[in-house]
């Protein structure tokens, strides 16, 4: 054990203080540590430094101004239906999850005392004693099942009904214990629960207009597309201290240089997924913080494939070849992305397939394949907006590599306002943005397979569908492993989606804001900030 110990990093550190901030005991701390190989008086040692690190500088009180860069009219409350980065803080805000992902990439317990399966097949949820709702219910099993059991019913329109359609049993064993039974085993479930539309509701709930959740501030105001305020909820479950804020107001400016001269200004504290150009506002200001986020989060060009031109033989693969990746890095994201090859699982990923090589900047092939659609010199019209990540300077970028082989891309920059609800998914060769999630179960199943709801370029593969399922429950890591490789290959060659970076997002705060961490889940620490952050005095 003293090996294990004279190794412990930084990594290390932050991965206890983390456990610490999402509510862990003392005892679950040491188990956790007695489980790595650290001795039990060392393990303590830890402890007592990591909730030192901790306890000396957060500060209670006070009140932000935050803004994100999507908004809709159809912003909501309900977890089931969130969608827009916006949803993703307010629920993160009001509602708890069942599991957290860490910055480690690994899961704690939040709601949930303990997951537990013993074939992967059938999990055993324990709750923790004396959480309550806003509304003073206290949480039980029930409210357990009703949340989950929501993602099936179509009328709810869950985000994650292709997911959750694997849970085929529920049932409340008693107050405090939950049974899911899976189609096929999953190891993964643990990890589903942490993906923000899991968030758990009470029992019977159809007005969510309130936000009552058991989350760490209660809602007081809620006006969608426009505004949210919460106030500190006074009776968190949680004993780590937080939160630290009294209150919150969340907002939406979705131009990034008005977010910049927002906080520039005062008028807000904290701005969110702030791009390469508008970063250079900020950066050497001493009143200013900015935050680099992990780098998951994609801005995709998705040419759809039952419609035209993307039904066409041979288009998808030419804008592959035309994507000039390398100045889409340098240039447009001023080095702060990863080069990636048309799929979405990120290199920080344990599955990442790395043999998968990105197709190289060749006008020449991409015309090619487009004289092979019968293209050349047809007007393709080319929807973009400011409301996916660097949407705007991609599509001029491949505008203008286009005119040099005779394809005339016509590109329609559309409002931000509506785009998600207008165009995303909709338009036949269009933009979006995809936020990082914790699996390649989930990527795949919530923009790949078949059922996906966000498949964008409506790619259908029934060897690809049947891939998904058997990987979900493959137990042995090794041929897991060479199962995702595969399926990436098979979205990286016949998916009309073209990934050219994974990007790593830039959060700028006022210098008096303190806590903002990365988290793979994505920017604004995986969208749970809220409860984390503090002013400094």
């Amino acid at each position: 054990m003293t090996d294990r110990i004279s190794n412990w990093t930084a990594a290390d550190d932050r991965m206890v203080e983390n456990a610490i901030r999402r509510g862990a005991t003392r005892r679950e701390l040491l188990n956790m540590l007695l489980m790595g190989g650290v001795a039990l008086t060392a393990g303590a040692s830890v402890l007592t430094r990591a909730t030192s690190a901790i306890a000396a500088t957060p500060v209670k009180g006070g009140h932000i101004r935050a803004a994100g860069w999507s908004s809709s009219t159809s912003d909501t409350l309900d977890p089931a239906k969130a969608s827009l980065s916006t949803d993703y803080v307010r629920c993160s805000a009001f509602y708890s999850r069942l599991t957290y992902l860490g910055e480690d990439g690994k899961i704690s317990m939040e709601l949930a005392e303990s997951v537990e399966s013993k074939d992967a097949k059938v999990w055993t949820v324990k709750l923790r004693k004396g959480v309550t709702f806003h509304d003073g219910k206290p949480l039980t099993s029930k409210d357990v099942v009703f949340s989950l059991k929501r993602h099936l019913d179509p009328a709810v329109g869950s985000k994650v009904n292709a997911i959750a359609k694997q849970m085929t049993g529920f049932a409340a064993k008693d107050d405090l214990t939950v049974e899911v039974t899976l189609a096929n085993p999953n190891a993964d479930f643990p990890t589903i629960m942490a993906i923000h539309q899991f968030m758990i509701v009470a029992d019977g709930t159809t007005d969510f207009s309130k936000g009552n959740g058991t989350g760490a501030f209660v809602c007081k105001v809620f006006e969608p597309g426009t505004r949210s305020i919460a106030e500190r909820n006074k009776n968190y479950f949680k004993t780590n201290g937080g939160p630290y804020l009294d209150s919150f107001e969340y907002i939406a400016i979705t131009e990034g240089t008005a977010r910049a001269n927002a906080l520039l200004s005062g008028d807000i504290q904290f701005a969110s997924n702030m791009n390469a150009q508008t970063s250079r506002l900020l950066e050497n200001n001493p009143k200013i913080t900015l935050v680099n986020q992990a780098k998951g989060n994609y801005t995709d060009l998705n040419a759809r494939l039952d419609l035209d031109p993307g039904n066409k033989e041979g288009f998808a693969t030419g804008l592959k070849y035309l994507i000039n990746r390398e100045a889409i890095k340098t240039s447009v994201l001023r080095g702060v992305a990863d080069i990636a090859n048309d799929q979405p699982v990120p290199p920080s990923n344990v599955y990442y397939n790395k043999e998968l090589k990105a197709k190289p900047y060749d006008p020449e092939k991409a015309k090619f394949y487009f004289q092979k659609a019968g293209l050349i010199g047809k007007k393709i019209p080319l929807v973009t907006s400011e409301a996916p990540t660097a949407g705007v300077e991609m599509a001029v970028l491949l505008q203008q590599s286009a005119q040099d082989i005779g394809m005339d891309f016509d590109v329609q920059r559309v409002p931000s306002d509506g785009y998600w609800s207008k165009y995303w998914l909709k338009a036949p060769v269009h933009f979006g943005n995809i936020n990082p999630r914790p699996t390649p179960d989930i990527l795949f199943s919530l923009l790949y397979t078949s059922d996906a709801p966000w498949n964008e370029s409506q790619y259908k593969s029934p060897k690809f569908d049947a891939m998904v399922l058997e990987a979900r429950g493959m137990l042995d890591e090794t041929k897991r492993t060479e199962m995702y490789h595969e399926l990436q290959r098979m979205i990286s060659e016949d998916a009309g989606t073209v990934i050219p970076v994974f990007m790593g997002g830039i959060d700028a705060t006022t210098s008096k804001l303190k806590g903002l961490r990365p988290n793979p889940l994505g920017g604004s620490m995986g969208y749970a900030f809220a409860e984390y952050v503090w002013l400094e005095s």
